[in-house]
């Protein structure tokens, strides 16, 4: 197999694994699962899809409405000094969920989670001024620490997941290792929340 072939296949399994994986994904099967634990019955659900609506959804609808009118080239926004619209937009979107949450009763859980990846929004948007920090692997670990403390530690093993989106991002040029490495962090750094709120 010649070394270009091998190429072209590294290419096409990460941006498989990037599109598949991409934080509207992995915030709609995430967020769906925090809602169930939250709330432990289907109402969880709900709570759930308001999360992930709010989180991840609206962002890529925001991101993809751009796209089309030639703001950026892709849902990827490669040039860091693009990003803050859509760190403020992912702000106000998981600040409003936030507020229909609370005026809705929404279970604590579900709560707590939304506004651990506010707080990881915030933070993500601080790094980005300086420093290009990867969000899909933000998000990516976010999901699988969040699951992990609502459900059960074994959701730890869906750290492979957060590792292939790590190796997506660089393997397809958009990121360094460390720049995986410590949006990987940060995204872990949501469970923190936990301790005190939930």
């Amino acid at each position: 197999m010649s070394t270009t072939t091998t190429t072209a296949g590294t290419t096409t399994l990460a941006r498989t694994v990037t599109d598949v994986l991409q934080p509207r994904n992995a915030l709609l099967a995430g967020m769906l699962g925090i809602g169930l634990a939250a709330a432990g019955d289907w109402t969880g659900l709900l709570w759930g899809f308001l999360g992930a609506l709010c989180a991840g959804l609206i962002p890529a609808g925001y991101i993809e409405w751009e796209r089309g009118r030639g703001t950026w080239g892709d849902r990827h926004v490669v040039d860091r000094t693009k990003r803050a619209p859509i760190f403020f937009v992912i702000l106000g979107s998981i600040g409003a969920g936030s507020v229909v949450m609370v005026l809705g009763n929404a279970p604590g859980g579900i709560l707590v989670a939304m506004l651990a990846l506010w707080v990881m929004t915030i933070g993500l948007l601080a790094v980005n001024t300086v420093w290009k920090i990867s969000v899909d692997s933000a998000v990516a670990s976010a999901v699988v620490a969040l699951l992990a403390v609502v459900h059960s530690p074994w959701w730890l093993a869906a750290y492979a997941l957060t590792v292939a989106v790590c190796w997506s991002r660089v393997a397809l040029g958009y990121h360094t290792v460390a720049q995986t490495v410590a949006g990987a962090a940060l995204g872990a750094a949501t469970t923190v929340a936990y301790a005190f709120g939930g």
